[in-house]
């Protein structure tokens, strides 16, 4: 993942370009990289794979959005945990190549004569991806749990087995593009031959008829159907963390790979506990007797309760650190810190006696004993003298 450019400048642009702009980009690269306009370069080769692997990504909405979430981590499979949070996984790599020539009408059969092999339109095709949004506890996103989904999506017909047609049945090649899928007609211009490229209107751009159509799935191999999935959430997931689950998107078209599930982690807030990366912060009120005598407190932290000794003459706002008290890293066993922030909590609701002795406190301490504010008044007196 660390050697591969970021899509939008793979084609020139800005992050947050319109679909007008991705699409503009695109032809231009396209056409100057195209293999029949430098052929035996190599390098060009590549580039155009490159600018139709991003093309493939920043021209889908669906994958536009996840690429912009969580970067490369979020449109490659093998990717593992990344982006925003410790993203997950990917949406598939770049299942769009040939269709640079679909928007460009065929019309490079024109450079170098050769044209394409169209044998690929029908070819197996990766099943949509799919996205499912959980909402786990905080404690559950610290130290890992198993979840249940529950989600509906299209699955592979049984009746079936995919196909599409009906039970000791099968489909027959479209004698029309003779299984291609595809028609094609020359046109000449000065510039050369031209090929356009249209689906076969009798079989609908797939290559194949269907005279015998499956009843429970109407002919398409796949069904609507609730499926519950069992997920493994890892230690030190975050807000926005994806899980990649492989093969639970949905079925594969033309016997091609299922797509793949992506968990989009929530993570509820905890009642004490603020989470800072893999660190913990935590506010714990003091009294002014502890504060400024001293005094062993009682910590909570995720797993125990620990103690603390609370030096004399700590001030509110004061911070200690508990080392490796914090959360687990979702890539290694580190774990965080757990930061204490003291605070003090000045008492209400007194009675006579204890404001009496309150009181008697406070006229025998002097201001030696406070040198922040001697060392405020001194500030005032030679501002004014």
């Amino acid at each position: 993942m660390a050697d591969k450019r970021d899509y939008y400048e793979v084609l020139g642009l800005k992050k947050g370009a319109s679909d007008d702009e991705i699409k503009k980009a695109f032809r231009k690269m396209a056409m100057k990289y195209h293999p029949d306009k430098n052929p035996g370069d190599k390098n060009a080769e590549e580039k155009f794979k490159e600018i139709n692997e991003a093309y493939a990504v920043l021209s889908d909405p669906e994958k536009k959005e996840k690429y912009d979430r969580f970067g490369h981590a979020g449109v490659d499979p093998n990717s593992g945990f990344g982006g925003a949070g410790g993203g997950f996984g990917g949406f598939g790599g770049f299942g769009g190549f040939e269709d640079i020539f679909d928007m460009f009408g065929g019309a490079f059969g024109g450079f170098g004569g050769g044209g394409r092999n169209n044998s690929r339109r029908n070819g197996p095709r990766k099943g949509s991806d799919l996205q499912k949004a959980i909402t786990i506890e905080f404690e559950e996103a610290a130290f890992g749990c198993k979840k249940q989904i529950r989600i509906s999506k299209l699955v592979k017909c049984k009746t079936c087995g995919g196909s599409g047609a009906a039970p000791g049945t099968s489909k027959k090649t479209c004698p029309k593009c003779g299984g291609t899928g595809e028609i094609r007609t020359s046109q000449r211009t000065p510039l050369g031959t031209f090929q356009s490229v249209s689906p076969c209107p009798d079989c609908n751009g797939t290559g194949e008829i269907n005279e015998t159509p499956c009843k429970d799935c109407g002919g398409s191999g796949r069904v609507k159907d609730n499926v519950t999935i069992s997920v493994t959430i890892p230690a030190g997931v975050d807000n926005e963390s994806v899980i990649p689950i492989k093969g639970q998107g949905e079925p594969g078209i033309n016997g091609g790979p299922d797509g793949d599930l992506y968990i989009v982690i929530n993570v509820k807030p905890h009642k004490l506990f603020e989470r800072r990366g893999q660190d913990l912060w935590l506010e714990i009120p003091i009294t002014f007797d502890q504060a400024a005598l001293g005094d062993d407190i009682v910590v909570p932290t995720l797993e125990e309760k620990v103690s603390y000794k609370v030096p004399a003459g700590t001030q509110p706002g004061t911070v200690f650190r508990l080392k490796g008290k914090g959360i687990k890293s979702v890539r290694s066993s580190k774990k965080g810190d757990l930061y204490v922030k003291v605070t003090l909590e000045i008492p209400t609701k007194l009675n006579a006696k204890q404001k009496k002795a309150i009181a008697t406190m406070a006229k025998s301490v002097t201001s030696d004993c406070y040198h922040k504010k001697s060392s405020f008044l001194d500030s005032i007196k030679e501002f004014f003298s």
